[in-house]
């Protein structure tokens, strides 16, 4: 099991101070909280991308990364998301190999559409277009990491000829890569179609809904042939605030929750906490609260924890980190009890690359003896029929003429 954390990087108003970082302060807290997050044990580091305010993560994170990479030896940077929208999908695989090479493969990514409207037309898409723009860029980007040399034609960019991806993928093994969703099943089938990970953003989402979701990606994993519906890679967000009992913990949460620039000025903190992951309470309740996950979402392999939104100081969010790490061991324990021996654990570049020597590695849209395969062959069966059939009638209506 992968534990992390996902941040967003806002930059907002302290509501209880008046204060607010600069973004130059911003950016350099992240960087403190990836080196902190990695200091306690923690797995991941994920970092958004944006391109408007009240954001300064990176608009293009492989800078961040790289400069956390230069300063961490362990940890896996992700991102939550990558905008698989609206960048060039050549670009990005030109610049997350670079940075595979420069973090010696401790990277992967989360793909995402994004759900800010007006960066769409900034970078000249149509967001009423972002579900095709999603499946046909990354397609192009699977290919590029996949394939020496790529020719290629789709709707949204220009075509491609003869091209060739520099830097290849480290060890001939492309960055592991999770479709991050909110309410697209849609994605969840990009995800398995190609056997990569699934990871549910169900932070504004009940527990009904993110079931619903993981199962249908889960179902058509298995429909892929790439494993067992259990044995699909699936990933979870979710927001903590803790402090040493309840009470204390909603107090002083609770005026960062009514201005958040994401929860802000909507339901009640309590409503959030019944019917999403969001967990302001003592270590305890966080503890409870995130193995519960398990029993809508089953055996998952990494959950990414939200800390540094809505103007927290620095100062707290560095003691939330210090306060998970002391969870940590009994998160990880109590989840590796109850995982079977079956469900493999989250990938990383050296499970990927035993996988790659294998020959194991997932064919996009199933192999010719998984369900998806066999069920193309029948349908092309029927086709062939059917074709023969017209082909007899319009024999026999030339002779009868």
């Amino acid at each position: 099991m992968q534990f992390g954390i996902m941040t967003i990087g806002d930059v907002t108003q302290d509501p209880t101070t008046g204060t607010t970082p600069t973004e130059h302060e911003r950016i350099r807290n992240t960087v403190e909280i990836a080196k902190k997050a990695e200091e306690i044990g923690m797995d991941v580091f994920a970092t958004g991308e944006h391109h408007n305010p009240p954001f300064v993560a990176p608009a293009n994170p492989p800078v961040l990364l790289a400069n956390i990479a230069a300063q961490t030896e362990k940890i896996i940077l992700s991102t939550s998301t990558t905008l698989i929208t609206t960048n060039d999908p050549v670009r990005l695989a030109e610049d997350y190999s670079y940075l595979q090479h420069l973090a010696e493969g401790r990277v992967d990514l989360i793909m995402g559409r994004g759900n800010t409207g007006p960066v769409y037309p900034w970078f000249g898409k149509d967001i009423r277009q972002g579900i095709p723009l999603a499946v046909e860029n990354y397609n192009l980007l699977h290919r590029l990491w996949h394939e020496q040399t790529v020719n290629w034609q789709g709707k949204f960019r220009t075509p491609l000829q003869s091209f060739t991806l520099t830097p290849q993928p480290l060890d001939g093994v492309a960055p592991f890569v999770w479709h991050g969703s909110i309410r697209s099943p849609e994605i969840a089938e990009q995800a398995a179609y190609y056997g990569d990970g699934f990871l549910h953003n169900n932070i504004f989402w009940n527990r009904e809904f993110t079931q619903q979701m993981i199962e249908l990606y889960r179902q058509r994993y298995e429909h892929y042939g790439h494993g067992a519906a259990d044995q699909a890679f699936v990933g979870l967000g979710g927001h903590v605030f803790m402090r040493r009992n309840s009470q204390e913990a909603r107090r002083e949460f609770r005026p960062y929750f009514d201005n958040a620039p994401v929860y802000g000025h909507g339901p009640s903190m309590e409503d959030f906490m019944d019917q999403t992951p969001l967990t302001v309470g003592s270590p305890q309740e966080v503890i409870e609260k995130t193995l519960s996950f398990r029993e809508y979402a089953g055996d998952y392999q990494r959950q990414l924890f939200l800390i540094d939104h809505a103007g927290l100081p620095q100062k707290t969010v560095l003691e939330q980190l210090d306060q998970l790490g002391e969870i940590l061991p009994t998160l990880r324990r109590e989840f590796d009890a109850g995982r079977p021996a079956h469900v493999p654990e989250a990938p990383t570049h050296e499970w990927l690359v035993r996988r790659h020597e294998d020959g194991m590695d997932p064919v996009p849209g199933g192999r010719p003896d998984s369900p998806a395969g066999r069920e193309r062959a029948a349908q092309q069966e029927r086709q062939a029929e059917q074709s023969g059939g017209d082909d007899d009638s319009t024999r026999q209506g030339t002779t009868q003429r």
